[in-house]
């Protein structure tokens, strides 16, 4: 018998969405995973029983699958509803969906990063909001943000995974738990939707300056374990920083939203992995390339951006008085969006150094 009755769609079957069915098919609601035009050939292996692509584990039996033009059908009864869709994606997904969404629905996000809206740049959450209240106002559904430091082949695969549930009432959030907390899945309940979100889109940024430790040490031979520690350290108290700025909690920040996350990411995430080849003596656009020829998207990439133009956008509205807190955040954005000349892997140590180690003053940033 169930557990929890109820449809739960979930749109995109990349790696976390179609990971994400398995926890909730085990609790006994009807799953379906809707597919965007993209992931045709991810569900052409599951539909014929071959491991899913991304995750190198078989899709639940007991999951139906939709194709990019069964969105209607998809979401039709659905009570719960799933965004597993790329950050740059998302919004186009969400306006396509919205005319099928109906009051008494669940919304949830497993998205991580930043969007522009306008001339604006805009947290998930706030995103959403502003997609589905135009331009009528006339949809409001209880969002849910999931978080924590969860690898898509690991929850598929039923390993222990401790996840984060956000959600500003706690009734939500409670039925969200329901739907998905397993022996396996653990769900800890939050109402900190700013600071999950927050910390699950910087996380990415700060691994790609921890990757560039790892790399450095496979360029010179010998550990860097000690400006590592010290990059970890400088990345939380930055993400405390500007989760603050943005309405997000420091303790959200400090748990399995933020530093747990950097740390599953920093040990085995794609962002690390291009920190890592940068280290080893890569240039960014070309470890970048390397990596989108290879299928690999690095989140962390355009979310260092965004969070460059949100910084400079709060300097400008006087909520920030200069990039003097967050030395190490605008380092790698430099990096990355080329205004800072990427000089070798020597060079590069000493600007991960600057920024990440403390200082006597700003002037020795």
């Amino acid at each position: 018998m169930s557990r929890s009755a109820g449809t739960i769609t979930i749109l995109g079957a990349g790696a976390m969405g179609s990971a994400l069915a398995a926890p909730a098919a085990d609790n006994g609601p009807e799953v379906r995973l809707w597919g965007t035009w993209l992931d045709d050939e991810l569900l052409d292996a599951v539909t014929q029983g071959r491991a899913h692509p991304r995750t190198g584990v078989p899709l639940d039996p007991r999951v139906k699958t939709y194709r990019s033009d069964q969105l209607a059908e998809a979401l039709d009864g659905a009570t719960y509803v799933v965004l597993s869709i790329s950050s740059d994606g998302l919004v186009d997904v969400l306006r396509k969906a919205a005319e099928h969404l109906r009051p008494g629905q669940i919304l949830a996000i497993t998205t991580k990063g930043f969007v522009r809206l306008g001339d604006r740049i805009v947290t998930l959450p706030d995103a959403v909001t502003s997609v589905l209240t135009a331009p009528d106002g006339s949809l409001d559904l209880p969002l849910v943000v999931i978080g924590g430091p969860c690898k898509a082949n690991e929850v598929a695969a039923r390993r222990p995974t401790a996840s984060v549930h956000a959600c500003g009432s706690p009734d939500v959030t409670e039925r969200s738990r329901s739907l998905f907390a397993t022996a396996a899945y653990a769900v800890e309940e939050s109402d900190d939707l700013i600071g999950v979100e927050v910390a699950a889109a910087l996380k990415n940024v700060y691994a790609i300056a921890l990757g560039i430790c790892q790399g450095l040490a496979e360029h010179g031979g010998e550990p860097y374990h000690d400006l590592q520690a010290a990059a970890f350290a400088r990345a939380v108290t930055e993400m405390v920083r500007l989760a603050g700025l943005l309405g997000g909690r420091p303790e959200t920040v400090t748990g399995l939203a933020g530093v747990g996350d950097l740390e599953v990411t920093v040990l085995s995430g794609r962002n690390r992995v291009y920190g890592t080849r940068i280290g080893a003596g890569e240039a960014p656009d070309e470890a970048l390339r390397a990596m989108q020829a290879a299928g690999q998207t690095v989140e962390g990439v355009p979310a260092a951006l965004l969070a460059r133009d949100l910084v400079d956008q709060l300097i400008g509205l006087g909520a920030l008085d200069s990039w003097s807190d967050l030395p190490l955040l605008r380092q790698i954005a430099d990096l990355i969006g080329g205004q800072k000349p990427y000089a070798g892997p020597e060079e590069l140590a000493g600007a991960l150094a600057r920024a990440a180690l403390p200082a006597r003053s700003p002037a020795e940033r």
